[in-house]
């Protein structure tokens, strides 16, 4: 008995690493032809000349519609992990709220798995929040490492996170990061992993800090998406354009800005969220909620990596995919503006002036709902 149990076991450990193996293949595919579709990106749409003279593409985006081609119904057959793993790198000392926005608010919208990969000393509030998150506690700012320690400390972190790579189909860098110089390198070194295999990077809140004094780590890299407030857009065009934030061509410089950094796409919080990859911008007017309580910028960050994660999982399979000749990444900050800016607008319905971030993940799945129904 004792030889057939052990058989049994083995037969079991093979049939686990077999499966394993096969989900690694498939995810390194499917992130292969996400970048093709990303780097083919286009959709014709009406010309906008600008005042510099250069014409370029423009349009109000059909938000809901496509949201609701690129979200799919739910499938039975389907098992844990295939509507997306994704994760968040961020969270220190002072700021723990915003990673656990980010994180939950992917899961509030149907995302299976939710990482968060903070510093030791926020990986328990952040666990305590919810459950729900699977938190990491590997990252380390200056006043814990000793100077000479900081190259192998260095090399543990980016290790440690490395080794989920694979498993991820879409990383959220910033949220709650903070600008800690030690932490910001590690983070560096994690943000070429994650391009080295080809994972989509959405960056947001102090990530936005360390692109800005580190261009290289996004550049000519179109699974990249840069999601910028006003004072972070500011800093952008100071840095790159080298000049200062015209709102008179909004339009054609957040284009210009977005092919200096070689076609990355920008999504410039407003207003009217201005999206742009260079190639054509698209405006989403949906009405949100006129109470801006912090945090609603980690609520995006995490709807768009589900959004972005559910285009490149369901292509094929549930649902026609209607806008498969547009870049994924432009659609993928169409979708996850309006959910945003809808869950804002019912939130804002009940609670009014004391409308807070919490309140507004809480109506994420209603607005999903209303849009794009679960069966």
């Amino acid at each position: 008995m004792l030889v057939n149990h052990g058989m049994n076991q083995l037969a079991s450990l093979s049939i686990a690493r077999s499966y394993s193996f096969a989900s690694s293949i498939a995810a390194v595919l499917r992130r292969q032809s996400f970048l093709i579709r990303a780097r083919g990106g286009g959709v014709h749409n009406k010309v906008h000349s600008t005042t510099a003279g250069i014409t370029m593409q423009e349009t109000e985006a059909d938000a809901v519609s496509i949201l609701r081609a690129i979200t799919p119904t739910l499938d039975p057959t389907r098992h844990k992990g295939q509507a997306g793993k994704i994760a968040v790198i961020g969270g220190c000392r002072e700021y723990t709220g915003a990673p656990y926005f980010a994180a939950i608010s992917a899961l509030k919208i149907g995302a299976d798995l939710s990482h968060v990969f903070c510093t030791k000393d926020a990986a328990p509030v952040i666990k305590s929040y919810s459950p729900e998150l699977i938190v990491h506690p590997v990252l380390e700012e200056s006043y814990s490492v000793r100077e000479e320690e900081r190259k192998q400390v260095s090399a543990k972190v980016v290790a440690e996170v490395d080794k989920w790579m694979e498993r991820f189909d879409c990383l959220v860098v910033g949220p709650g990061l903070g600008r800690d110089p030690f932490l910001l390198d590690c983070v560096s070194e994690i943000m070429k992993q994650a391009r080295h295999s080809n994972v989509p990077i959405v960056v947001d809140g102090d990530g936005l800090f360390l692109v800005a004094n580190s261009l290289h780590l996004v550049h000519g890299y179109p699974l990249a998406v840069l999601t910028p407030n006003v004072n972070e857009y500011k800093r952008l065009v100071q840095t790159v354009l080298k000049c200062e934030v015209d709102d008179a061509d909004a339009h054609g410089q957040l284009s210009s800005l977005a092919k200096q950094i070689g076609g990355v796409t920008i999504l410039r919080k407003g207003r009217s969220d201005l999206i742009s990859d260079g190639d054509i911008v698209n405006s989403v007017s949906i009405c949100g909620s006129p109470r801006r309580c912090g945090g609603q910028g980690d609520i995006l960050s995490g709807s768009f990596l589900l959004v972005l994660v559910l285009q490149y999982f369901y292509l094929g399979h549930a649902k026609p995919f209607v806008a498969a000749d547009r870049n994924p990444t432009v659609l993928g900050c169409i979708a996850g503006s309006a959910l945003l800016r809808k869950a804002a607008s019912l939130a804002f319905e009940t609670r009014k002036r004391s409308t807070l971030t919490t309140d507004i993940i809480e109506c994420l799945g209603r607005s999903l709902e209303d849009i794009c129904p679960a069966y």
